[in-house]
């Protein structure tokens, strides 16, 4: 019977595990339309209606799913947690791309973010009070150094970081925090009910920005700009997040948080596919570096037990 029942336990385990990456790359598939998306919006809405419009929408879908759901209200604690949440991926992250994408090219924008999943391990060795091995620091350290190196010499001279790279990075930590803290939150609320909450929670801010937004500079998009702008409401504010944040919330987060290598190479795919920007090789050899320093970084968070 021992034999048996340590079967019995081991096995669901694994499942957990293969489930968790299998959620968590259906977010990052999802995610990774997010700047393309962005950059086809920005040619006829306000960088500020689309971090905030998009935002609004999609609070309004998660008022109608925790209504018919009947999801009981959150803690005080878990509220001042969902408020995290809430300024880094439904604030932070998508109202600084939105600004950055006036100024750079989505496969740039993609490069620069790739530094994502070491900021989200990052994140969560903090979060959680693990103890790495010193080599993952290292590693975190040397990722950032070589993402603000490329986005120097993108912008035009090495040395020299505009304000787009600026706001590419603090969007990167915006999110790194938010999805470091989703993921915990999910473990107690849900995955889809931690996205939700966020959003109701952001919901009167945004739409304060969205009508100061609609004042000051009015629509004017195409149909192609407008369905872009659907996505980017409905699924990488939305959607997605209910696949990302099942994932992390199964984890384990660290191992779960490698699936975002892919998502910058997956963004710059679409970039050429969508909007025909040229791959360089500049843009292909910083991909690889900061995606190997990043790989490195949470592969050494893994290593240690």
């Amino acid at each position: 019977m021992s034999e048996q029942s340590s079967v019995i336990v081991s096995e669901p385990k694994v499942l957990s595990r293969r489930a968790g990456l299998r959620w968590g790359f259906l977010g990052v598939a999802a995610f990774s339309f997010t700047l393309p998306f962005t950059r086809i919006a920005v040619g006829g809405l306000s960088p500020l209606f689309i971090g905030s419009g998009r935002a609004v929408v999609a609070a309004l879908l998660a008022t109608v799913a925790l209504a018919l759901a009947r999801q009981p209200r959150p803690t005080r604690t878990q509220w001042l947690r969902l408020a995290v949440v809430a300024g880094g991926v439904v604030v932070g992250f998508p109202m600084l791309t939105s600004f950055a994408l006036t100024a750079v090219p989505a496969s740039h924008a993609a490069v620069v973010v790739g530094l994502l999943p070491a900021a989200t391990a990052v994140m969560a060795v903090l979060r959680t009070k693990e103890r790495p091995a010193g080599r993952f620091w290292v590693f975190a350290a040397l990722g950032a150094i070589v993402a603000m190196a490329f986005a120097s010499m993108q912008g035009g001279g090495f040395g020299e970081l505009h304000a787009a790279d600026l706001l590419l990075f603090g969007a990167m930590i915006a999110a790194a925090v938010g999805y470091a803290e989703g993921g915990l939150l999910a473990r107690e609320l849900g995955s889809w009910q931690t996205v939700c909450w966020a959003l109701v929670l952001a919901a009167p801010v945004m739409t304060a920005l969205t009508a100061v937004s609609v004042v000051d500079s009015p629509p004017t998009a195409t149909p192609m700009q407008w369905l872009a702008f659907g996505y980017l409401a409905a699924v990488s504010m939305f959607l997605g997040f209910f696949a990302w944040y099942r994932g992390l919330g199964i984890g384990p987060m660290a191992q779960v948080s490698q699936i975002q290598l892919v998502q910058p190479v997956m963004g710059i795919l679409w970039a050429a596919v969508l909007l025909g920007e040229q791959i360089t090789w500049a843009t292909a050899l910083g991909g690889v570096a900061v995606i190997a320093c990043a790989g490195l970084a949470v592969r050494t968070r893994l290593g240690r037990r």
